[in-house]
């Protein structure tokens, strides 16, 4: 499950994102467009230290884009070209915020929810001493999923990441295909995640899943 902390983060993820998405090479808008969150899912990390959102965004009359991003409580060794910013968490303190396709607890995560059909987490927000769930704001499910994938979804290390459109991330036993500008036109062979969202009823591919 995902915890939810009743928090104010400054600056927002959203404000974060603004700054960092005219950077990418697939970024399609101007710079200094407005950019809006369209929706979100979650995967578990099984250590639970490290928070793991996908957000979809909008920058202007641009396409929506999908941005996984890892939350830290410091700074990962090794990894500055994936930092996207700091911010300061009400409740947890400081925050690195990666773009997690450079990171490996993603790549372990996003196997296990699109090759044991485990999906995303389950979000929960902490009130008055309890937890009560939080409606997601979107759904994701999985297809072709096969008996060939069962020994790949133990992902142990990342051999290479191709951060363009879309973003590739070569593992020890998987190859993930993650889209960065969303197209429900987009297809590919092997295990397939497809969400859909508010206004996008139709599925969209998130990603793609493929034996090394």
């Amino acid at each position: 499950m995902a915890l939810i902390h009743k928090a104010t983060l400054s600056p927002t993820k959203v404000e974060l994102l603004a700054a960092w998405l005219p950077s990418r090479p697939w970024y399609q808008g101007e710079a200094g467009a407005p950019v809006e969150r369209v929706a979100s899912y979650r995967f578990d990390d099984p250590e639970g230290v490290v928070g793991i959102e996908t957000l979809l965004v909008k920058a202007g009359n641009g396409p929506t884009y999908q941005i996984p991003v890892t939350y830290r409580g410091g700074p990962l060794e090794g990894a500055d070209e994936w930092l996207i910013g700091t911010t300061e968490h009400s409740a947890l303190g400081r925050r690195w915020v990666y773009d997690a396709t450079g990171e490996l607890v993603y790549a372990e995560a996003l196997a296990q929810a699109m090759l044991t059909g485990s999906g995303q987490a389950q979000e929960f927000m902490e009130v008055d001493g309890h937890l009560e769930p939080r409606q997601p704001s979107m759904s994701i499910t999985t297809s072709n999923i096969s008996t060939d994938y069962a020994e790949a979804r133990a992902v142990i290390a990342i051999l290479g990441t191709d951060a363009s459109d879309p973003t590739v991330i070569q593992t020890d036993k998987l190859t993930l295909t993650i889209p960065r500008v969303l197209n429900h036109g987009v297809t590919s062979p092997g295990a397939v995640l497809f969400g859909t969202w508010p206004g996008q009823p139709a599925s969209v591919p998130l990603a793609f899943a493929n034996p090394r």
